[in-house]
């Protein structure tokens, strides 16, 4: 019937899902919080607190991912809060990924908890389109214990566009003759690619639905959106010619930034941040095999302004110690002096790590040496934790944990960024679950 079949699988509030079914499942609990005014959020002590997921519940309260506890906290005074569990989540996607590739050689993970899967080849073996989709639904419920929406279409965006109509644990279509009826009533905010920004300047060109913006002029789009505008035309008209991707692409950049604890007021504790980001930054480097030639830092004040700087080393590197330096150098040039509640490392200008390094007579500096510690180390980690290996500047005084801090000035984490400790590791211990 179709060139292509595109399914867009989505799971329903997928943090608090996973939470919740692994509390119910493995931890004794009672109470689905899934079926709860409830949300996960961040921890408050480490400036992390923020709405990351929230229960279909909690939307009757307009609760919204993104804001601060603070502020859901006023809007229902009894909302569950439960932690983030990063290592919980990266198990539950690994197995929900696992059973899609059940079904097709192609799958694309677009998110932790989303993927696109190309069942052009496949779904034949199964049934129709609508009846294989409900099997792979059913599967993952009942095998995994959380809900899945799945969108079907012959193209990616309106896969994707179809799985967001109503949840939880539904199969909808959205084919190019059903855009009419199911998608151009919709309003234009609702489109993928339209953010708040763009939604209020079309309001006030006078274009409110997804079919307003299907029928107007895509010339007069551009000349006052650019060529988002151009973008934006084709995808309220459903096109979209990009293949769904087994293999993602290399990254054309890595990064790696942390929130701070504490204010940072003093140049030697802003380094220290820095070299715990070029730790976790060398990792990943090494770990795809690549270097790069570009390095930026950027600081975020507590003021939440923000300001940046790069510069363009010699050599391509993925050493730990010469990215540290770089950074170092760049932060000198940098810091006005402000208090500074976040800090990044980016890179860019990535190089596959096939070549040798250029030596110069001006080097003082033993590179492959610092080369051979660099792979010790990762090495040593890999096997038995990020915490076997640390540098001395990160280690706790005696009778000190490593994750036990004062009261006045928690300790720094000796590899943050990313996705930090505390969103990985749950002390269920001191969680009372009902």
């Amino acid at each position: 019937m179709f060139d292509r079949i595109i399914y867009h699988i989505d799971v329903n509030s997928a943090f608090l899902s996973w939470e919740a079914v692994y509390r119910l499942h493995h931890k004794g609990g009672r109470v689905d919080l899934r079926e709860q005014v409830s949300a996960v959020g961040g921890d408050v002590t480490m400036r992390h607190g923020i709405i990351l997921a929230k229960s279909i519940p909690a939307k009757q309260y307009n609760i919204k991912t993104g804001e601060s506890l603070a502020e859901a906290k006023q809007k229902c005074p009894d909302l569950i809060i439960v932690p983030p569990n990063y290592n919980l989540y990266e198990q539950c996607s690994a197995a929900f990924m696992g059973i899609l590739r059940e079904y097709s050689d192609v799958v694309e993970q677009y998110s932790i908890d989303e993927a696109f899967v190309d069942m052009t080849a496949t779904c034949h073996l199964f049934g129709t389109p609508e009846e294989t989709a409900h099997i792979i639904k059913n599967r993952i419920r009942e095998e995994l214990g959380f809900t899945v929406n799945i969108g079907i279409s012959t193209n990616k965006l309106l896969a994707k566009m179809a799985s967001d109509f109503k949840k939880p644990d539904r199969v909808h279509t959205l084919y190019p003759h059903e855009m009419e009826r199911k998608m151009w009533p919709l309003a234009v905010s609702d489109l993928f690619f339209i953010g708040r920004a763009t939604a209020k300047k079309l309001f006030t060109m006078g274009i409110r639905t997804i079919g307003e913006l299907a029928g107007s002029d895509p010339a007069w789009l551009r000349t006052i959106l650019k060529k988002q505008g151009e973008v934006i035309w084709g995808f309220a008209n459903g096109i979209d010619v990009s293949p769904v991707l087994s293999t993602p692409p290399a990254n054309k950049g890595y990064g790696n930034s942390t929130t701070t604890p504490f204010d940072v007021v003093d140049a030697d504790t802003a380094k220290t941040v820095l070299l715990s980001l070029a730790e976790t930054l060398g990792n990943r480097l090494r770990k795809d095999d690549v270097r790069v030639t570009a390095i930026a830092v950027g600081i975020r004040f507590t003021d939440l302004t923000y300001c940046s700087h790069q510069k363009v080393i010699a050599t391509p590197t993925n050493i730990t110690g010469e990215i540290h330096m770089a950074a170092s150098e760049l932060f000198d040039e940098l810091w006005n002096g402000r208090p500074i509640r976040h800090l990044g490392i980016h890179t860019s200008r990535v190089q596959e790590n096939d070549l040798m390094r250029q030596l110069t007579i001006f080097d003082e500096i033993d590179y492959e040496k610092l080369i051979a510690v660099d792979r010790t180390v990762d090495a040593i980690r890999d096997r038995f934790g990020n915490d076997s290996v640390m540098r001395a500047v990160f280690a706790p005084k005696p009778g000190q944990h490593h994750s036990q801090s004062s009261p006045a000035r928690p300790a720094l984490d000796h590899m943050s960024g990313g996705i930090s400790r505390e969103k990985r590791e749950v002390d269920y211990s001191k969680i009372k679950i009902e």
